[in-house]
């Protein structure tokens, strides 16, 4: 087995900039890590890994794009994740702010299911995974080399760049904020959540 080790650090690359991007996994991780603190946060985040985890090797096997070809399936999938989406984006917008109340409320939104849950029912992540394998052959002549390679990486590169948005949400709820500034930033947060469940619709 043969890598090519310039589409091996293209793909990397690549996989930095599209899975560490903001999209609804991002400022859930943002979210929670500012309300919950990090302990807490970690559920949410090892259950993001796991969906993430098994939409990348849905995206990798080909999986998705069977599924996909069942008639209705895919707008069933679309449907299930806006309303998933949409709940989870009122849920950030309006989390309790000051401080005072902060960690106290956990809900299905920033538990270890609620994680997995927007793992696999993404848009932005299945878009992000369907182009990255499909781009860079790392091992040539060798599909199923190729893919589990990229699998690993995916996971690896989520699960750096996502604990860093976790702590970066962690530092931002230990910022003495104004509750309208706050308050703000969590419905920016949950706006980029919102945009992304409609644009599942263009």
């Amino acid at each position: 087995m043969t890598i090519d080790l310039v589409n091996l650090s293209l793909f990397s690359l690549a996989a930095v900039l599209l899975l560490g991007s903001p999209g609804p996994a991002i400022a859930a991780l943002i979210a929670v890590g500012k309300d919950q603190g990090f302990l807490q946060g970690l559920r949410f985040y090892g259950g993001l890994q796991i969906g993430l985890a098994v939409a990348a090797g849905a995206s990798a096997a080909g999986l998705f794009s069977l599924f996909a070809a069942i008639p209705g399936a895919t707008k069933a999938m679309m449907f299930i994740a806006t309303i998933y989406l949409l709940y989870l984006s009122y849920k950030i917008a309006f989390a309790p702010v000051g401080g005072s109340e902060a960690g106290s409320r956990p809900n299905f939104a920033s538990t270890v299911a609620g994680g997995a849950f927007l793992g696999v029912t993404n848009p932005k992540a299945y878009i992000a995974f369907a182009s990255l394998m499909a781009s860079y052959s790392i091992v040539r002549l060798d599909a199923v080399a190729d893919m589990s390679i990229k699998w690993i990486l995916c996971v690896v590169v989520m699960v750096v760049v996502d604990l860093a948005w976790l702590w970066a949400g962690v530092v931002l709820g230990r910022v003495n904020l104004k509750p309208t500034i706050e308050r703000a930033i969590n419905v920016l947060m949950g706006s980029t959540i919102l945009a992304t469940a409609l644009m599942a619709f263009l």
